[in-house]
């Protein structure tokens, strides 16, 4: 049974999406975001918030997800193409003492022995095919005082004056030691913002979200230290966003990635987790789809490992896509406590928040329910290390739970 609001409605409209081409930089035209007249739908009962019994392993569907059109989850490729050299004089900047932010278009070599203390920021499409190699040093921004300026590396998309999107392709990110957070981001920061809060009252919000958002960022082999906050953002309607072979330390009073509404086919892989959480889970996947978490190792899951759900409401922001088609598998989830959490929760929330209920009456996404709709998913082959196979719960529909181990 689906809880939550009224069914809905399905809408077939055409797509307000206007993609164009400028020196090859792909922009998005923002005039579609005039809101429409509200559709107003009936009281909605709330959802009951309780938690069902654990899924013991076993398959809630077929053996496999069934896609309609498979998409290709594989990380972007590691010569995703190329800028030019950075001239001495940004080498310099970025290596001059002092904690103002430097914009980077272009590609920069460090060395184990270099430590800069200034965010740098790889903004637009003047940044695309950018690479950054620290060959081992360091980025410390851990003394800001406040988030913002504790986040070392910023990839975002940025807004012409005719209210147009640029965003950034194929940048990558490698052999670097960073204290501080990670945030890629197109829209906005998150997912409450006045800009997405707009574009979430059209039906086909997802699409202008992910054209308006950086595609293909690759963090390989990256150490990232967490003073206290979410070292991995990826924002709303980021694709093919990669953090591969990596290691995430330090303490987050959340979760430690962050996959947002309306990002996709991004990949979580080979990385290990001996950070620690205040409270939440460690990585949320939160209305983002076809994303692909694989063989991690997650040294502290008492917390909680991977929960996945929609949202619902939060900021007045309408949550249109489901988190679904995504693959968990081959990972190793470690507990030392009484105290656990689940190591997989598919449909984590379904509707048990108060403020599911603040989104705008419209026929689709949270607006119409507020079920999670976790579905078609797949957790296979993963290792509960202290902990018993009913860690992993499915709360969905045809998703594939099967050969998870436990000891």
């Amino acid at each position: 049974m689906i809880l939550g609001k009224t069914k809905a409605v399905v809408v077939s409209t055409g797509l307000a999406l206007l993609v164009g081409c400028q020196g090859g930089a792909p922009y998005i035209d923002s005039s579609f975001l005039q809101p429409d007249l509200g559709y107003q739908r009936p009281h909605p009962q709330r959802p009951d918030p309780s938690v069902p019994s654990p899924d013991e392993g076993q398959n809630t569907g077929p053996l496999t997800p069934v896609e309609e059109n498979p998409t290709d989850t594989s990380p972007p490729s590691e010569e995703a193409g190329q800028n030019t050299p950075c001239g001495q004089a940004t080498i310099s900047k970025i290596k001059a003492p002092g904690s103002e932010p430097v914009s980077l278009q272009c590609n920069i070599q460090l060395s184990s022995h270099d430590v800069v203390s200034h965010q740098l920021i790889f903004e637009g499409s003047a940044a695309s095919n950018a690479v950054l190699d620290c060959g081992g040093g360091l980025i410390d921004v851990s003394s800001g005082s406040s988030r913002m300026q504790k986040t070392g590396i910023i990839v975002r998309s940025t807004r012409t004056a005719s209210g147009q999107w640029d965003a950034p392709r194929n940048v990558t990110i490698r052999n670097c030691r960073i204290r501080g957070f990670v945030r890629i981001y197109g829209l906005g920061e998150n997912a409450n913002g006045e800009v997405m809060k707009a574009s979430s009252l059209k039906p086909n919000h997802t699409n202008y979200a992910q054209a308006a958002a950086p595609a293909n960022v690759r963090f390989e082999k990256v150490q990232i230290e967490a003073p206290n906050g979410i070292p991995f953002y990826v924002g709303p309607g980021v694709t093919g966003a990669a953090l591969l072979s990596s290691q995430i330390s330090g303490r987050s009073t959340a979760v430690a990635v962050y996959l947002d509404a309306e990002s996709a086919r991004n990949t979580i892989s080979g990385n290990v987790f001996s950070i620690k959480t205040d409270k939440r889970e460690l990585i949320a996947i939160d209305g983002s789809a076809r994303n692909t978490i694989s063989r991690n190792t997650f040294e502290n899951s008492d917390n909680g490992g991977i929960f996945v759900y929609r949202n619902c409401g939060e900021g007045g922001v309408i949550r249109h896509q489901k988190p679904e088609f995504n693959q968990i598998t081959q990972n190793t989830f470690r507990y030392s406590s009484g105290r656990q959490q689940p190591a997989v929760w598919l449909g984590s929330r379904n509707g048990g928040k108060d403020y599911c209920f603040t989104d705008p009456a419209y026929p689709f996404g949270s607006s119409a329910s507020n079920a999670d709709f976790a579905d078609n998913n797949e957790v296979e082959g993963n290792r509960i290390v202290g902990g018993g196979r009913n860690l992993i719960v499915s709360r969905g529909g045809n998703n594939v739970v099967r050969d998870n181990t436990s000891q």
